[in-house]
Order: structure tokens, then C-alpha cells, then sequence
């Protein structure tokens, strides 16, 4: 049984008219006859009484009842797959690291919802090691990250330079200083993020390279909590700019010198799976555009 012969029915049952039901559908009036003639040989029963007026038998009439909703169903879908495989529809699962979970995504999505209302996106907020493995599980589609760890199947494109400041209290010693050097956080307490962290692990490997510097630490997982730290006077922070904008009237801001002011941002996703394909191109070009400008 196939979508062709029930709709052929149906065109006959609404016009009583084998004839006019081939007009209808554009189709030879043979080739209407033999789609009813193998859907009944399919069904085992008579659908339609022959004869000078067409009508339907017992059969015919529970058939043609219930088979409607099944049509229905049906073409809605096929719309529904075509709308897949165009991009119009279907179900994005996105990981983000912070700062942009929560400064850039949300603004990006929202026009990008708007303009394909019939595509899902669920999110997963992460640090990109954990993003990296739900990747490579297929629990995810891609992702907005830092690069990967070397050696992984992973394709990373790079979009954006995050940059970095030390946020610290008003009064804070190291606030007479117009430019801070990774050395000068020894002596005072520095806010830190998870230890699988790539922010914090290019804050050790930086501090390494400066002569191992002793660190007093206090570690807060949340990368966009660290400035409400900060501003109690429980320490200093490396922070993404963004987060501090506008800035804490407790708190003051400073460049550092050196590699730490920036880590690099960008598309995240299977090697075998770039380019990135129907729905998920359409936001990969969202999200581009967006997070450039954003930048800008």
C-alpha cells in the first residue's frame, strides 16, 4: 500500500469518478484503474462497487474513514523531511563555553528562531574538554569553543581572539599599576577556574614559563561568576572582557602584558562532519556572522 493508490481512492470516492479522478491527479485512466485494483488485492477486499454509478462497499467505506488521517499524516511527513534536508527544520544540539553562553549566544539564537521557527536548538553549556567528548559521542552537533587538545578527530575553525583583563578591587595594591605582569600575582590571592579549565591551564603554562610563580588560589568554577568574587574582595581575576562590561563600581580593570590577553574562539565539530551540513550550516552562518560582529 502505497501513498500514490490511497490518495487515488480518495480523488475517487470525493468525485464518484474514475475518470475524473485521473483528471484530477493528471493520470491515464489505466493507471488509475490498476492503483485500485492492487490496493484492493493488497487489502483482500472490494473498496468500490463497479457498475453505472460508483459507490463503496462496507470495506470501502471503513476503509476510506479510516485511511484519512493515515494520508494526512503522511504528507505531513514528507513536507517535514523536505523541510530537513533543505535546513528548514529539524533539532540542533550546540554546546558553548562561557563567556559566550551567556553574552553572545543568546542574542544570535533568538533572531535565528525567528527566522526558522521549525528548527530546535538545545544547548549545552560546558568547558571545552567536556564539549570535545560529547562531540566525539555524537551527543552534540558542534560547538563554540576554544581549540581542542592536539591529537583529537576534531576540526576547529577559528573566529575570534577572547580578550582578557585582570579585574581586581579599587583598593587593591596592584591597582597603582597601569600594566600587569603574570609575576605579579604572586603575594596576593588569584581567583581561578576549574583546573580543566583552558583558561586556567594557559594561566599555569604562562606562569611556568615566568619561573613557576607561586600562586595563592581560591578556585570558583564558574568562569562568569568570578567578577561578583572580585567584587566581595575575595581576590583578583583573569577575566574575558566581556564579562566586566559594564564594570563593578568596587572593581577596576587592567591590561596585562605578555600571551594571556587573549585565547582563541571558534567552531568546534567531527573532522568528518566539516562542512557542517543542512540546519547546522544555516546557524554556523548565523553564529559567524554574529560573533564577528560582536567582536567588532
Amino acid at each position: 500500500m502505497d501513498l500514490k493508490s490511497l490518495k487515488t481512492f480518495h480523488m475517487i470516492v470525493k468525485y464518484g469518478s474514475f475518470i475524473r479522478a485521473a483528471q484530477e491527479m493528471n493520470y491515464v485512466q489505466s493507471t488509475v484503474t490498476m492503483q485500485i485494483q492492487k490496493l484492493e488485492s493488497e487489502l483482500g477486499v472490494l473498496l468500490i462497487e463497479r457498475g453505472k454509478e460508483i459507490g463503496l462497499t462496507e470495506a470501502g467505506r471503513l476503509f476510506y474513514n479510516q485511511s484519512l488521517q493515515i494520508v494526512k499524516n503522511m504528507e505531513h511527513l514528507q513536507v517535514s523531511l523536505s523541510d530537513l534536508k533543505s535546513g528548514e527544520a529539524g533539532h540542533l544540539r550546540i554546546g558553548v563555553t562561557e563567556p559566550t553562553a551567556s553574552y553572545r549566544l543568546p542574542g544570535i539564537l533568538g533572531k535565528f528562531m525567528t527566522d526558522y521557527p521549525n528548527i530546535r536548538v538545545s544547548v549545552e553549556i560546558a568547558n571545552t574538554p567536556i564539549l570535545s567528548e560529547k562531540i566525539l559521542k555524537g551527543e552534540i552537533d558542534f560547538a563554540l569553543s576554544t581549540a581542542p587538545d592536539l591529537g583529537t578527530d576534531l576540526y576547529f575553525e577559528p573566529m575570534f581572539q577572547e580578550e582578557f583583563l585582570v579585574l581586581m578591587p579599587k583598593n587593591h595594591p596592584l591597582a597603582k599599576k597601569e600594566t600587569i605582569e603574570p609575576e605579579d600575582f604572586q603575594g596576593y590571592r588569584l581567583l581561578i577556574t576549574s583546573v580543566i579549565c583552558p583558561y586556567r591551564r594557559k594561566l599555569e603554562m604562562v606562569l611556568r614559563e615566568k619561573g613557576n610563580v607561586m600562586l595563592d588560589t581560591m578556585e570558583i568554577s564558574s568562569m562568569t561568576a568570578l567578577k561578583f568574587y572580585v567584587e566581595n574582595g575575595l581576590g583578583i581575576a583573569l577575566v574575558p572582557k566581556i564579562i566586566v562590561d559594564p564594570i563593578a563600581p568596587r572593581t577596576t580593570t587592567r591590561m596585562i602584558s605578555g600571551s594571556l590577553i587573549h585565547m582563541t574562539f571558534g567552531i568546534l565539530c567531527k573532522e568528518t562532519a566539516y562542512p557542517l551540513q543542512m540546519a547546522s550550516q544555516k546557524l554556523y552562518n548565523y553564529l559567524k556572522q554574529g560573533l564577528v560582529s560582536h567582536i567588532e
